[in-house]
């Protein structure tokens, strides 16, 4: 694929996930609204009734999400040289990803999660394998680029790419940052928040980085205490709540697809991967907060992230069902 054809290009880390289904006879578990526990007997074997491998990892569901939906995108990687990182590229390959910027590093281990998978939520056993991560000696500009998580030593290589972006004031950035980053707080990420046209978050990491306690029925400001962080679109997801934007001028609420959840691993990325999607194929910022809530409407039927990703033809059919059922997205 020729450097100009690129729509986006996803940045950050991917995983092999093996999800795990205990028999809920072997679980001792406690549910409520301010506590939520899942326990297993010490030193005992427990059974599992389901055993399913899928690869993750934001930027790969993001760009598997992207390339589904007609995209043409490339990926920025830095893998081990193992077996798990075989896997990754084969399913890239498969899913019409350009791994062009695929960095393998030798004698190098990748990222691997088990998660455990209990009545629609998940408990996630995350791997981050310990690494130097490179930044492409070539890296070619795109209209879009998706920024997202890293493991602990991120910060040398978002240094290249704010350089990088900076010297390319003409990508969109979209930025969705994970667990690290967060870490980090608003200081940390402020020279990463002032490149950015897009950031996803949803309510408790918005909370975070504007210090707002309780923002239920604020929307608008936090959306407003975001935007002056320097994002010119912030997005703030909320679960059955929907999803909130400000484009700058006007306020956008995104109501929720009705489904019945089975597992929600990937419903953030899947939110973003078609979001950004619609955007890149000129639908409007409504429009782009209807595909992210359709397509993780989608993802959240199945097990693993990438299983429920739609594809473009599949997005129409989603559509139609979403009018259908009266699923809005209005100015508030």
């Amino acid at each position: 694929m020729e450097n100009n054809q690129y729509d986006l290009l996803s940045i950050g880390d991917a995983t092999v996930d093996v999800f795990m289904t205990p028999t809920e006879s072997e679980t001792l578990c406690q549910l409520d609204d301010k506590e939520c526990k899942i326990c297993f007997s010490y030193g005992d074997k427990i059974p599992v009734k389901n055993l399913e491998f899928t690869i993750g990892g934001n930027a790969a569901n993001n760009a598997v999400g992207a390339s589904r939906l007609g995209v043409k995108d490339a990926i920025v990687l830095t893998l081990g040289d193992d077996t798990i990182g075989d896997l990754i590229v084969e399913r890239l390959i498969k899913e019409r990803v350009d791994i062009t910027y695929v960095i393998r590093q030798p004698a190098t281990s990748s990222n691997y999660s088990s998660v455990i998978s209990y009545s629609g939520e998940r408990t996630i056993f995350s791997y981050h394998a310990p690494r130097s991560y490179e930044f492409p000696v070539q890296l070619p500009v795109a209209p879009w680029v998706y920024l997202t998580s890293m493991g602990e030593s991120f910060r040398p290589f978002y240094n290249h790419i704010v350089d990088w972006l900076k010297k390319n004031p003409s990508i969109k950035l979209a930025f969705n940052p994970g667990t690290w980053q967060i870490k980090t707080g608003t200081e940390g990420l402020r020279d990463v928040f002032s490149l950015t046209y897009m950031l996803y978050l949803n309510r408790e990491e918005a909370e975070k980085f504007t210090g707002m306690t309780d923002s239920h029925g604020k929307e608008k400001e936090l959306l407003l205490a975001i935007n002056k962080l320097g994002p010119k679109v912030p997005i703030i997801t909320d679960g059955e709540n929907g999803s909130f934007a400000f484009d700058g001028q006007k306020f956008i609420k995104a109501g929720v697809f009705p489904v019945d959840v089975y597992e929600r691993t990937g419903a953030g990325d899947s939110f973003g991967s078609g979001c950004v999607s619609a955007l890149i194929k000129d639908k409007s910022l409504a429009e782009a907060l209807l595909w992210g809530t359709l397509n993780s409407a989608s993802v959240i039927g199945y097990v693993g992230a990438q299983k429920g990703l739609l594809k473009e033809t599949e997005m129409q059919e989603w559509l139609e069902r979403a009018r259908s059922s009266g699923v809005k997205v209005e100015k508030f």
